[in-house]
């Protein structure tokens, strides 16, 4: 019988350590599934955060470097100088890259590194116990905004993509989610086409990720889904921004 399914062999074969619910590991999966359908596991270079994701070394088969809280796109910057013809790649969540990373972020974008970053945005900082993150929602609850954030004590949260898709650099940007069936095919294409702009060199690629925190949330697995449908979704909306013509 053919199979329709199997491990592949970007992933370790070793237990996730996530939450029930958190689609962290399905975001691994489906980077490292492109890697292997390229042939390219042997060619890449990964840097992980500080955050949920700190041990994704753990669990994605290449080689990877851990980087300070924020400074992932910097490593990744003279990663890919110092080896231009690997696939490189950064994987951060929301409190890593919208907040003590911001900077980098930016000025990577400006400089039109050659290298992809996946941006895992759950509203919110899970590692660290529930505070509230750039991203967090207007009205959304957090450890340290217990009756949720107001505009008028945090301002409003940070769309990322949009602001990444207005620096010349940013060729291809993004923005999928992990919510059904569907969405994970679709965010497994933008995966795909990042990768492609890399290979390709035309410039830097940012794919942000909306993903789920059932924990921090206070919600179970199946509402967490719901209410990223209900809530985030609507804010931050499912779409693609820039893309260049070559891998369309």
């Amino acid at each position: 019988m053919k199979p329709v399914f199997e491990y592949t062999k970007g992933m370790r074969e070793t237990e996730l350590h996530y939450c029930p619910g958190c689609t962290h590991g399905i975001a691994h999966r489906l980077i490292m599934e492109t890697l292997d359908e390229r042939n390219d596991i042997g060619n890449c270079i990964a840097v992980s955060p500080v955050g949920c994701s700190i041990v994704a070394h753990q669990y994605m088969n290449v080689d990877m470097l851990e980087s300070p809280h924020g400074r992932a796109p910097a490593v990744a910057s003279g990663i890919k100088r110092v080896h231009p013809d690997s696939l490189v790649f950064t994987y951060q969540g929301d409190g890593d890259l919208a907040s003590i990373g911001t900077s980098e972020i930016i000025h990577v974008a400006e400089r039109g590194e050659k290298f992809c970053t996946f941006f895992i945005n759950n509203a919110i900082y899970g590692m660290t116990g529930g505070q509230m993150a750039p991203t967090t929602l207007v009205g959304q609850k957090a450890t340290t905004c217990v009756e949720g954030r107001t505009i008028a004590q945090a301002g409003y949260p940070l769309r990322m993509a949009e602001m990444i898709a207005t620096i010349d650099g940013a060729v291809y940007v993004e923005r999928v989610s992990l919510s059904s069936p569907a969405d994970v095919r679709k965010a497994k294409k933008a995966i795909q086409r990042a990768f492609e702009v890399q290979a390709k060199k035309l410039g830097f690629a940012f794919v942000e990720i909306l993903s789920t925190c059932p924990t921090n949330w206070g919600l179970t697995p199946t509402k967490s889904i719901e209410w990223l449908k209900e809530y985030m979704i609507p804010y931050y909306p499912v779409q693609q921004f820039k893309c260049p013509e070559e891998v369309r």
